[in-house]
């Protein structure tokens, strides 16, 4: 049904939203962050488990937890 771009930034959005909701703790990110985390996540998750299906989103959703949580070491070193 979503193919290309457009997949990935509703996909990237879903997974974005899910893995902030999983991880403790409050997150300053914007939509646009999250969307960009998602993707991101996304494509980790498509690289270590390719062909799809639900244990692709488990991969997925890892890796933007994984990611969230680089991004919040990151930001907490510039302050």
């Amino acid at each position: 049904m979503f193919d290309g771009v457009f997949g990935y930034i509703i996909g990237g959005a879903v997974i974005g939203i899910l893995a902030r909701f999983i991880k403790p703790g409050a997150d300053p990110l914007g939509w646009i962050l999250t969307i960009l985390l998602g993707i991101a996540g996304a494509y980790i998750g498509g690289y270590f488990v390719p062909g799809g299906g639900w244990l692709a989103w488990v991969a997925a959703i890892g890796a933007a937890i994984v990611l969230l949580f680089l991004y919040e070491m990151v930001r907490k070193k510039k302050k």
